[in-house]
């Protein structure tokens, strides 16, 4: 993919979330949040070192945890995956998050590797009738994450 002057907009992108069983579903999400990475540093100096300042050395680095929201629509992959997960069976997926042009093309992804579900929140209901649409969240947990242009 070449690069552009222009971003991309946020708004047109996939979620692929992938299991052994087969290729995975792709889900509709209105909101992928917390796409990150850090590297922790540790500090060291030598007693006899000519710098009067420490040394960063790189060190581990974590994947931050990474949400999802959807209007609920009755699907139950999410909730059965956090259930299953619940009742200790051990699933990580490979899940992709995929940035898509105007035109609908592959533009960019996030890989997230061993993705397991952290936390599945449900909709707020309200019997005030403001018109708001029902939503669902599920928060994940992942190893590392890589990103590609495509």
């Amino acid at each position: 993919m070449p690069t552009r002057d222009n971003p991309y907009g946020a708004f047109k992108f996939r979620v692929k979330l992938g299991d052994e069983a087969d290729e995975g579903f792709v889900a509709g999400f209105s909101e992928v949040s917390g796409l990150g990475n850090e590297i922790k540093y540790a500090e060291y100096r030598n007693g006899n070192d000519a710098e009067n300042h420490v040394r960063k050395i790189a060190n581990i680095n974590t994947t931050d945890d990474v949400t999802l929201k959807r209007g609920v629509i009755g699907d139950l992959r999410l909730f059965q995956w956090l259930d299953a997960t619940r009742d200790g069976e051990f699933d990580p997926r490979t899940v992709v998050i995929v940035l898509m042009d105007e035109r609908g093309a592959d533009a960019c992804s996030w890989t997230l590797l061993s993705a397991q579900p952290k936390k599945w929140v449900g909709p707020t209901l309200s019997g005030k009738g403001g018109g708001e649409v029902a939503m669902e969240e599920l928060h994940l947990v992942a190893e590392s994450i890589d990103f590609r242009n495509t």
